[in-house]
């Protein structure tokens, strides 16, 4: 007798599902990006990017455009599946820069409506997740580069 999927620990589709998450994931972090590209004078020149947010020495406009280019267009790429792998450890270094340096270490927050996790770290794991599973076959990288 054939074992119902339900029960079975077999992929019903795995890559469908992980372009499911490629997109999802992929949107969110885009519209973060995209937020931040159209207010990009006004985060540039305020506090937080002045004086919390500080790369390699820099302040201010480089960090933030830097974050814009992981959010914006490496979420892009993650979604169409193109160059997947690069783009999480870019996603990724961002992400774990935001989660170590900036909140440092703040998993669990204390929110207005309880307990909530630290998004950033939310998205590092996803991310290291997608980098270890790859893009799946519902992507460019699928069909530019298979072997």
């Amino acid at each position: 007798m054939k074992k119902l999927l339900l029960l079975s620990s077999n992929p019903i589709n795995k890559d469908l599902g992980l372009l499911l998450i490629r997109l999802i994931i992929g949107l969110l972090m885009a519209f973060y990006g995209y937020e931040k590209l159209s207010h990009f004078s006004e985060m540039a020149s305020s506090d937080f990017w002045a004086k919390n947010v500080s790369f390699l020495g820099m302040t201010g406009k480089t960090p933030l455009a830097l974050t814009i280019f992981a959010e914006l267009f490496c979420s892009v790429l993650l979604i169409f599946g193109l160059f997947s792998r690069i783009s999480t450890m870019i996603l990724m270094f961002c992400m774990g820069y935001i989660f170590l340096v900036v909140f440092p270490f703040s998993i669990i927050n204390q929110g207005d409506n309880g307990h909530e996790f630290n998004t950033a770290f939310v998205y590092f794991m996803i991310y290291l997740g997608l980098f270890f599973t790859g893009p799946g076959k519902y992507s460019l990288d699928h069909k530019f580069f298979k072997k």
